[in-house]
């Protein structure tokens, strides 16, 4: 897992070095996320999720390509006990390609890949463990309102949920 990071850092830096842009901040919110699609918690059953909250950066590497890292924080509850918690915290490498653009819309993909770090707890119990996550978005629209400010929203599969939308900032 400190192999993962430190490359996703070293690939970051480069990234930067490369290309000397401004950095473009985003948040959002995902619904639906790998996590409730598939076995990512090995205490039991559990309740679905309200979703995944999403903050990253992302740099312009080539004129239709984007490299960038996100944080993504999800959690539920399990359905044996009320006292008992899954909390996830995804951290991923992402890649965008803007396939179609005018002067205020941009069609775009998105890919990332990272780790998923679970922290399953209980009352007097708790567990770490680390899981492949992905995301992966084909169909992904960005709107600018101003030169600063856009919003966008993202259809696709991962750990940042199934639908996605949120605001990207221009710095």
């Amino acid at each position: 897992m400190k192999k993962l990071l430190l490359i996703m850092c070293a690939v970051l830096g480069m990234a930067i070095g490369a290309q000397a842009q401004k950095a473009q901040l985003q948040i959002g919110y995902g619904g639906y996320t790998q996590m409730d699609c598939t076995d990512m918690h090995d205490y039991g059953p559990v309740n679905n999720a309200w979703g995944a909250l999403t903050a990253g950066v992302n740099f312009k590497v080539a004129p239709k390509f984007y490299l960038g890292a996100t944080y993504t924080f999800s959690s539920t509850s399990y359905k044996h006990s009320d006292d008992a918690n899954a909390y996830y915290h995804v951290f991923m490498l992402n890649g965008r390609y803007d396939y179609w653009r005018n002067r205020i819309v941009t069609l775009y993909g998105h890919l990332g890949i990272g780790v998923d770090i679970t922290h399953m707890a209980d009352d007097d119990w708790s567990k770490n463990k680390a899981y492949f996550a992905i995301q992966a978005s084909p169909l992904g629209a960005e709107v600018g309102i101003s030169r600063v400010t856009s919003i966008f929203g993202e259809l696709g599969f991962g750990a940042q949920g199934l639908l996605q939308v949120g605001f990207r900032f221009n710095l």
